[in-house]
């Protein structure tokens, strides 16, 4: 019975070992990136560990120990530490040469600029833990030699030592001399000078080939200043200038330029050009141009012209169309003309106007036209037309039309007055003054009706002459509109109208016969001149048979209504 009770107690103490080591977290799971190892190999349930990240990067994780398995209490992950700008240095550049941004571990090359070269013995930077490594290289510029010249030559710059891209400037001492190579040179980016140092030599220079010309007289050689003559092909012309020969040369580059002549404005004002698109000429080319409504060719008032390129290069005429303008109009007669014509006198421009005394205003407006201000003329001198009268002739030169204050004299017909001449004036208001109207004599008066001339003295009178007549014993002369106690002679005629009014008749037979009296007077045969009035009474036994006892009358003409009286009836 002891050896199984020994037995079953090591049996149950292998298997309490066994589940003690089930709940412990081993170092080895511990698997992240980039970390140092935990210290211990191994940890109990329960326990904490930090996990630091390893040199160069950030982060850190906090794990725990739980039924053997580690469970993550925080966590920072592991990441390259980074640096700053690796930083520029003077006339050189860089790039990262390992990685792809400024992290743990890059690296970035220097290297100089064109001309520069490195003075420094480590030409990289890497990013480390503390940042980053070595200092900033240096790039300073390539050096060239000395500059040494002869007596004959002067060099101005850095002539000791000469730097990347320094300049040296060589001239003559002699004015009579020039340069014999290159009069700048410069330090290159090799430490070099881009040429040698140069010399001098007599100033000369060669005829050069000039296209579409020749030189005259070519010589092999030109002395200083000498001065070049060519001349240039038909077509062609000389350069503006004189080339002289100088140092540096000809003064000016021998040339011939081909004789041209621009066409600068090819729309202001412009509706067809002939050709169409072209706009530079050669001598003795054309071109015609059409202006549009609203213009005319410039100083020649005409819509199309065609126009030449001369063998100076220059038109006939100037190629351009401007706004049809009037011009103040001076010698059309107008009043104070500058002060209507102003302002904008454009083609269609209107202007009220008033002319000079003397002359008529032909419209209310003018209108500015191509062919000027309309109407033409804006202002006419009045003028008289010819006086046209009848039965008279003008004495002297006949014409149409006669000026203001004109004097002109006519004569009448013969049988016509006045028998004189007769002279007429043209007036301000273009009317003839003075016009006697030649008239035919008339002959003797006519007879009138119970009337008689007072006064006739001759068998023939003058127009406007008048004649007086008188009626006849107890006849009264009417004189209210339209009669008159004369005659005119007019035109060959008599005009006028004469009327003598009768008395009246009133016989003493007429009386008894109606039963009536002269009321005052003797009772005999009675004769009243017109508008004369007579009383009558009716005779003895008898009255008036009417309303009224009023028996007067008028004599009207000749007429007069007698009254009527009756006898009296019985008892009355």
């Amino acid at each position: 019975m002891r050896v199984p009770v020994k037995l079953f107690g090591f049996i149950f103490w292998l298997f309490s070992l066994n589940c003690a080591q089930c709940q412990e977290c081993l170092q080895k799971n511990i698997t992240y990136e980039n970390i140092e190892p935990v210290a211990s190999a191994s940890y109990n349930d329960g326990e904490t560990v930090k996990v630091n990240c390893m040199t160069g990067y950030t982060g850190m994780y906090r794990l725990k120990c739980e039924k053997g398995k580690w469970n993550t209490v925080a966590e920072r992950p592991c990441a390259k530490k980074k640096c700053s700008q690796p930083g520029d240095t003077a006339n050189g550049d860089f790039k990262l040469i390992v990685g792809s941004e400024f992290v743990f571990g890059a690296t970035v090359l220097y290297t100089c600029k064109e001309g520069f070269e490195m003075t420094s013995r480590i030409n990289q930077r890497t990013c480390r833990a503390q940042g980053w490594d070595n200092t900033l290289p240096v790039c300073e510029a390539v050096k060239c030699s000395a500059i040494r010249t002869d007596g004959g030559v002067t060099a101005s710059g850095n002539t000791d030592e000469g730097s990347y891209g320094d300049v040296i400037h060589f001239e003559c001492v002699s004015t009579d001399k020039k340069i014999d190579g290159s009069s700048d040179i410069h330090c290159t980016e090799r430490g070099e000078w881009s040429d040698s140092v140069p010399t001098c030599k007599e100033i000369t220079c060669t005829a050069p080939d000039i296209l579409n010309g020749n030189v005259d007289e070519e010589m092999q050689e030109y002395q200083k200043d000498a001065i070049l003559k060519y001349r240039c092909f038909k077509g062609f012309k000389l350069r503006e200038g004189i080339p002289r020969c100088s140092k540096f040369g000809w003064t000016l580059k021998p040339e011939c330029d081909e004789i041209t002549c621009d066409l600068k404005s090819t729309t202001y004002g412009i509706e067809k050009i002939t050709p169409e698109g072209k706009t530079i000429f050669r001598a003795g080319e054309s071109l015609e141009i059409t202006c549009a409504e609203k213009y005319w060719i410039l100083f020649t008032k005409e819509i199309t012209k065609s126009f030449k390129c001369q063998d100076d290069g220059k038109w006939d005429y100037e190629p351009v169309c401007q706004d049809i303008r009037c011009e103040v109009p001076y010698d059309q007669h107008v009043s104070s003309p500058y002060s209507y014509f102003s302002g904008d006198m454009k083609f269609g421009a209107k202007k009220m106007y008033s002319c000079m005394s003397g002359y008529d205003q032909m419209a209310a407006e003018a209108t500015c036209t191509r062919d000027g201000w309309t109407p033409k003329p804006l202002c006419v001198v009045k003028m008289c037309a010819a006086p046209n009268i009848k039965n008279a002739k003008i004495v002297g030169e006949h014409r149409p039309k006669y000026n203001i204050n004109s004097r002109i004299q006519y004569k009448c017909h013969p049988g016509f007055e006045p028998e004189q001449p007769v002279q007429i004036i043209c007036n301000p208001q273009t009317e003839w003054t003075g016009i006697l109207q030649c008239t035919e004599n008339c002959g003797l008066p006519p007879k009138v009706n119970f009337a008689d001339t007072t006064n006739m003295t001759k068998n023939e009178y003058n127009s406007g002459e008048k004649v007086e007549y008188s009626c006849f014993y107890k006849y009264t002369l009417n004189q209210h509109h339209p009669y008159s106690k004369y005659l005119t002679c007019e035109q060959g005629q008599w005009r006028g109208k004469i009327k003598c009014l009768r008395p009246c008749s009133v016989t003493v037979e007429e009386m008894d016969k109606r039963g009536i009296k002269l009321k005052w007077g003797k009772q005999e045969n009675k004769f009243p001149p017109h508008n004369d009035k007579i009383s009558f009474e009716c005779q003895a036994g008898k009255h008036f048979n009417g309303n009224g006892n009023d028996l007067r009358q008028t004599c009207n003409d000749g007429v007069m209504n007698l009254p009527q009286c009756v006898l009296k009836a019985q008892g009355e």
